[in-house]
């Protein structure tokens, strides 16, 4: 998966830049069409766009009720896209998401099948509450979103384009929950933690949701526009510095790559995927920012979203009460210096 030779040709100089441009003016309308409706939650709303953005999938993590699902709901608005949504049970079954094939007759008694699309088929595809799901069904999902088609009975289905998933998922702590295997949050290409609102928001929130009318997104871009600013992204020029800064702070995550905090802290790191994952992103974080080019802020601003879901601490490190982000805003300020 080298990320660095695009298979369009490159595009020169003055037209990444006025490309650039425009994508930065459709960001910032997209941004303003979705503070109409979610109110606060910055990072969250940043993070949640930066993964579409870049053309992946998004995981979101908080306890229920803090407007995950609206948000899902407004980016499918205000990006134009084919929303669709499955509440997750310990019940679902992979059909209940992939589709299925039913037996058709016709009037002269032949019996032939037909594929019935389930809800996995749309461009933006909210999945709640994933970890309820059984692993079968949840690697039903995964395995969707890491191939873009499905395979039923042997025929194969293309999956729309673009194709973006965001699952929402209850902390841990909480009854009935599957864990996700690792392998797994790996496709994901950012956890987004979503926390309490702050005071304000909250009180925002208060007024603006309990009237007669509610604020209603409208559409700002479609499909194919956000397809184009996702090559655009892929195209932007990253510098030697930013490379060079993103290979040492995912390797700094990794044990036996010569920082002691994390030899004694990470059972294990981040792979591949993560320095990609952080490639991309950062790209798409300066258009969002306003810029045009992206920096080492960037790539620090990401490494808690990219990082997180990606390592693992040791038993002795969490017995102390150490979280996986405690580790990553350490190795944040030492890449800081």
């Amino acid at each position: 998966m080298g990320m660095m030779k695009s298979a369009e040709p490159l595009l020169d100089e003055k037209a990444i830049i006025a490309a650039a441009e425009k994508a930065l003016s459709d960001i910032a309308e997209v941004r303003r069409e979705v503070s109409k409706v979610i109110f606060g939650q910055e990072r969250v709303v940043e993070n949640t766009l930066l993964a579409i953005l870049s053309g992946g999938h998004a995981l979101l993590v908080g306890v229920p009720g803090l407007a995950k699902t609206k948000l899902v709901a407004t980016l499918g608005s205000v990006l134009g896209l084919e929303a669709s949504r499955i509440q997750f049970t310990p019940d679902l079954m992979p059909s209940d998401i992939l589709g299925t094939e039913v037996m058709d007759q016709d009037e002269t008694g032949r019996r032939s099948f037909r594929f019935v699309k389930g809800p996995v088929f749309a461009q933006l595809l909210m999945a709640d509450e994933i970890n309820r799901a059984s692993p079968r069904t949840q690697s039903a999902l995964l395995q969707s979103m890491q191939e873009y088609h499905v395979t039923i009975a042997g025929q194969h289905y293309d999956l729309p384009s673009p194709f973006h998933v965001l699952a929402t998922q209850n902390p841990l702590e909480q009854e009935g929950t599957y864990p996700l295997p690792e392998a797994q949050l790996d496709r994901f290409l950012l956890q987004v933690d979503v926390g309490y609102p702050e005071l304000s928001a909250e009180r925002q929130i208060l007024l603006e949701t309990t009237g007669v009318t509610e604020a209603k997104p409208s559409s700002v871009i479609d499909a194919a526009r956000l397809i184009d600013i996702q090559k655009l992204i892929r195209q932007m020029p990253v510098s030697e510095t930013v490379v060079d800064a993103i290979l040492a702070f995912v390797r700094s995550a990794r044990p036996g790559h010569g920082n002691a905090g994390t030899d004694k802290n990470v059972a294990w790191g981040p792979g591949p995927r993560a320095g990609q994952a952080l490639m991309l992103c950062a790209r798409a974080r300066a258009l969002y920012e306003g810029r045009l080019a992206p920096s080492l802020d960037d790539v620090m601003a990401l490494a808690e979203p990219v990082l997180e879901h990606r390592m693992a601490l040791t038993f002795a490190a969490r017995a102390e009460g150490m979280t996986v982000r405690d580790v990553i805003l350490d190795l944040v300020k030492q890449a800081r210096g």
